[in-house]
């Protein structure tokens, strides 16, 4: 136990502060955008951001990752802080967090499995272009200035990099672009115009709604769909960690974790939040890798807002874009490209249909789940191919069936008979397939009764021990019809 809190705390020191701390100030404008498209005070997101960055680095189960507000989560807000306001935002947060405990007791980690890898591309490719799209309005159409810092940084965050390691790139960028800014008094848009930060902790309250069952019919579906974003966002972001540090998570303490960070952040005025990919990739490609990194960027982003907050609203937009510009860059899988050439054109659809519903809707969840759909679709329609194959051996017809017998493919079955038969020996052989469900056993019931009715006798054979016991508890026809053996 002591060697896995060493490994996982203080076996990155020096590496995981100058990443928690490069993350803090990325975090700033990201937590207060997110507060202003959720309808709610800039603090909000800031003391959310705070609160769950320092709770997840001890309770969550990726070490590394970054969880604060998001922005997927913002949009699933907006509808009740623009009805009922902020305290029942406060409640559903809570909520929010019992319902993903909830979750990570009944085991939901284990539906990630279903998550096809094309989904998984679209889901990273989706979420580095709504990256980039949230740095458009700040750098688009503003000033030919704002252009030259955008380029300076990110050539700084792309070149600096081969030349100094000992310091994160992002972290240089923005001190001495800054510095530059305020020493020349230069005309640039800056944190600070996002909104107006207060220097102040949080406090614990309990959020002034009434305690009833009309007030949990409001925010409980709030809570579901936030719980489900939230977790759905947490995990496939904590499987791009393990894919990027080359270790493994417990997506289960991951699931607990968020959970237990969204109560307590509900009880110190916060909003709900997850992981947060482009936070997660800056503090990995800046050296970040143990809990620590998590626990400096939470604890570094209160310190900049109560020590440093003067200086914090001077840090230029423009460097901050140019970060998260890279950040798209980098998350983004430049191989998808050769991917949709080469992949099975039903992965290449899925793939972009993932990305094209993400980009669309600004929803995450909407997307990933689409993708999971049409995939399960395109799997069903590849497996439910059946062949019926027959022959004559002596004076009997025998039917060898081959494939998985199941909803989708007993159509195919029925129409492979030729029903015109009369006062025949009719074999149907299932030792190459399986039978699955009601429908197949349905389709079986109509294929025997058919040949029942035209005077023809029918056997049943070759069925393997499970699919005999699921076609002797529902199959209608009995002996008299059909004769049943198994191998």
């Amino acid at each position: 136990m002591i060697e896995k809190l060493k490994k996982e705390w203080f076996s990155n020191v020096r590496a995981d502060i100058l990443a928690g701390i490069v993350v803090a100030l990325a975090l700033i404008p990201e937590a207060i955008a997110f507060s202003i498209i959720a309808g709610v005070d800039p603090m909000v997101g800031l003391y959310a951001s705070f609160c769950i960055a320092v709770i997840i680095s001890f309770v969550g189960g990726r070490p590394g990752m970054i969880s604060a507000a998001t922005g997927a989560m913002a949009l699933v807000m907006v509808p009740l802080v623009k009805d009922y306001g902020l305290n029942y935002l406060l409640s559903a947060t809570i909520l929010t967090g019992i319902i993903q405990v909830i979750f990570s007791i009944c085991k939901i980690a284990n539906l990630m499995k279903f998550i096809p890898r094309p989904v998984m591309i679209g889901f990273v490719n989706s979420l580095a272009i709504l990256i980039f799209m949230a740095q458009v309005p700040h750098f688009i159409g503003i000033s030919k200035l704002t252009y030259v810092f955008v380029a300076i940084t990110l050539a700084i965050v792309y070149i600096l990099p081969r030349f100094v390691k000992a310091i994160p790139a992002p972290l240089i960028a923005i001190v001495s672009l800054t510095a530059i800014t305020i020493f020349m008094e230069l005309d640039l848009r800056r944190v600070g115009d996002l909104g107006t930060i207060t220097k102040s902790f949080p406090t614990f309250f309990i959020p002034d709604v009434t305690f009833s069952i009309e007030t949990l019919k409001i925010i409980f579906p709030y809570s579901v769909a936030l719980a489900i974003v939230g977790l759905l966002e947490s995990l496939l972001t904590s499987s791009i960690v393990d894919d990027m540090t080359e270790t493994e998570s417990n997506k289960h303490i991951e699931s607990r974790g968020q959970g237990i960070a969204n109560i307590i952040t509900g009880f110190f005025g916060g909003m709900a939040g997850c992981a947060m990919i482009g936070q997660s990739v800056i503090n990995v490609k800046s050296g970040g890798r143990g809990r620590l990194s998590t626990f400096v960027a939470g604890l570094f982003l209160m310190f900049l807002i109560i020590v440093l907050g003067d200086l914090v609203v001077q840090i230029p937009m423009p460097v901050l874009v140019g970060i998260m510009v890279m950040v798209s860059i980098g998350t983004f899988d430049w191989s998808s490209f050769s991917y949709l050439r080469k992949a099975p054109k039903s992965d290449a659809a899925v793939m972009l249909t993932t990305v094209i519903i993400v980009v669309a809707t600004h929803d995450l969840s909407k997307g990933v789940i689409a993708g999971v759909v049409l995939s399960a679709l395109f799997f069903v329609a590849k497996i439910s191919k059946i062949q019926v194959i027959e022959r004559k051996e002596n004076q009997n017809i025998i039917f060898d069936v081959r494939g998985p017998l199941f909803f989708a493919s007993v159509q195919g079955f029925i129409e492979s008979f030729d029903f015109n038969t009369e006062n025949t020996n009719i074999i149907i052989d299932f030792s190459n397939t399986h039978i699955w469900d009601d429908s197949a056993v349905g389709a079986i019931d109509k294929v025997v009764i058919k040949y029942y009715d035209t005077n023809n006798k029918v056997t049943i054979r070759g069925l393997n021990s499970s699919s005999k016991k699921l076609v002797d508890r529902l199959a209608v026809y009995n002996n008299a019809t059909a004769k049943l053996s198994a191998h």
